[in-house]
């Protein structure tokens, strides 16, 4: 599992690397060897793609927290348990929110229309509010999530980027709406950086041509159509998904490139005025190397880290017992294989211990099958304390568990098989109010010379099954080891 893991990383890093660095430089090549005779073809539209493309990676982040949340079982199962419990989800929200440093997080419940937000329940949304019209199509899409620049319903007064993704249950049902917003002021200083970085200038425009985001330092029209010059080409603009035109600003021969961004509904608009130096092409591939590097270490890394949660989560779900922690039967062949090998190889006894709960029928009937459960939870703690570590502890079935004792001669088993009873003995289970002890039928074998792992499960079965016959609340050693 590990080397597959390893396989994969290794082959991820390698393809953004090489798809990155290619990338790079065949943009770096085609614009200095144009940026005098075809500066209109290349370099406008390499400053637009580089900047659409670091803003897609800016959203990367927000995109991917909002699909953690989506997919987070504490959502999922509060929302099908009925959202019981208000304040565990406005914490779980303002927890993201905190963590993560977005400036809201926020869930609709598709049962109950509530918009719960990391400040506490906002509203009931429903589709005659015009504001609440984004989560409908949220509701009706088919893509699991979308970004949408819009009015934070928590503060009026602050445009913001939101990331709204869609939540299913563990049947593909749809559960509603989870997400994180960023703002917009925060884009424009990445805008400003931008410009700083590429000597251009940098803004948005709406599909009315109004200036809808722009850098601190941008001076200039409010609407395209009342700029000087660039009024003539601004309906050539807002009907194309990208262009390009050439017009006169302040004296100057002035390049634009223009291209539509679907995740703002906006139009993303770069200048830049004649004569521009070829510093600026070698800084721009410079900076995309850099970006390259540090945006491949932090998906390897997110990428790695998920792998990782998901390869322990897979083992655990596969040798674990979900109710009692102990280790299940489908591991049992390769544990034991493990320590008969190391049985054999220092030639030392191999033992194992057999017991269920006396009388365990009597309690799922008086207190249910979840106060067995508990039965069985502290029942499992109990023995773990009185095994050594490298003893194995195994949910056999039901109430019947195994112990496996590596390095462990019979007479040192049936000792601790003594101690497990007794300690069970002592356990006081409070159920409905009520005091519950609980005894135990125990069997011990030892590994004889050709013994397979049936054999000896065999024998420390038979050997419980006499301590029930004598009476339970006992410990029984298999006879024919003890000679």
């Amino acid at each position: 599992m590990w080397n597959r893991k390893f396989r994969f990383v290794t082959l991820l890093t390698a393809l953004l690397l090489v798809g990155f660095l290619s990338t790079s430089y065949i943009s770096y090549f085609v614009a200095h060897e144009s940026i005098i005779s075809q500066v209109e073809k290349t370099t406008l539209p390499l400053t637009s793609d580089n900047i659409y493309s670091e803003i897609q990676q800016d959203l990367l982040q927000p995109i991917f927290i909002s699909s953690i949340m989506a997919q987070d079982t504490f959502v999922r199962d509060w929302v099908i348990n009925g959202e019981q419990d208000e304040a565990a989800i406005i914490r779980f929200l303002k927890e993201i929110q905190v963590q993560y440093g977005t400036v809201t997080s926020f869930f609709i419940s598709e049962k109950t229309h509530k918009y719960y937000h990391s400040s506490g329940v906002l509203k009931t949304v429903n589709k005659i509010n015009p504001q609440d019209a984004w989560y409908f199509r949220v509701q009706g899409m088919h893509q699991d999530y979308e970004i949408n620049v819009d009015i934070d319903t928590a503060n009026k007064t602050s445009l913001t980027i939101f990331i709204n993704h869609r939540v299913y249950d563990y049947n593909g049902q749809y559960l509603g709406a989870i997400g994180v917003g960023l703002a917009v002021d925060a884009v424009k200083l990445v805008i400003e950086n931008y410009k700083n970085r590429y000597g251009r200038q940098i803004y948005f425009i709406d599909k009315k041509g109004s200036l809808t985001l722009r850098g601190t330092s941008h001076n200039g029209m409010e609407n395209i159509h009342q700029e000087q010059g660039l009024s003539t080409f601004s309906n050539k603009i807002l009907s194309s998904p990208s262009s390009f035109v050439i017009y006169e600003k302040n004296g100057k021969k002035t390049y634009l490139n223009s291209r539509f961004v679907p995740e703002f509904d906006w139009y993303l608009i770069v200048e830049q005025q004649e004569n521009q130096a070829e510093i600026l092409i070698q800084k721009t591939f410079m900076t995309n190397l850099l970006v390259s590097a540090v945006f491949s270490i932090i998906i390897v890394f997110l990428v790695n880290l998920i792998i990782g949660r998901y390869q322990h989560k897979l083992e655990t779900m596969a040798t674990t017992d979900k109710l009692t922690g102990a280790a299940n039967r489908q591991v049992f062949d390769v544990l034991f294989s493990q320590a008969y090998n190391q049985s054999k190889r220092r030639k030392s006894q191999l033992s194992t211990i057999m017991f269920d709960i006396d009388h365990f029928k009597q309690v799922n009937d008086t207190y249910g099958h979840s106060g067995g459960d508990v039965v069985l939870k502290n029942l499992t703690q109990t023995v773990k304390e009185n095994i050594r570590k490298s003893d194995i502890l195994f949910r056999w079935g039901g109430e019947e568990f195994l112990i496996i004792l590596p390095e462990c001669e019979l007479l040192k088993a049936a000792d601790i098989a003594e101690k497990i009873r007794q300690a069970a003995e002592k356990q006081d289970v409070k159920l409905a109010g009520k005091s519950l002890s609980i005894t135990l039928s125990i069997g011990v074998a030892s590994m004889l010379e050709n013994d397979s792992p049936a054999d000896l499960v065999n024998r420390s079965d038979k050997a419980l099954y006499l301590a029930k016959e004598k009476g339970r609340n006992r410990v029984e050693v298999a006879n024919n080891l003890l000679t």
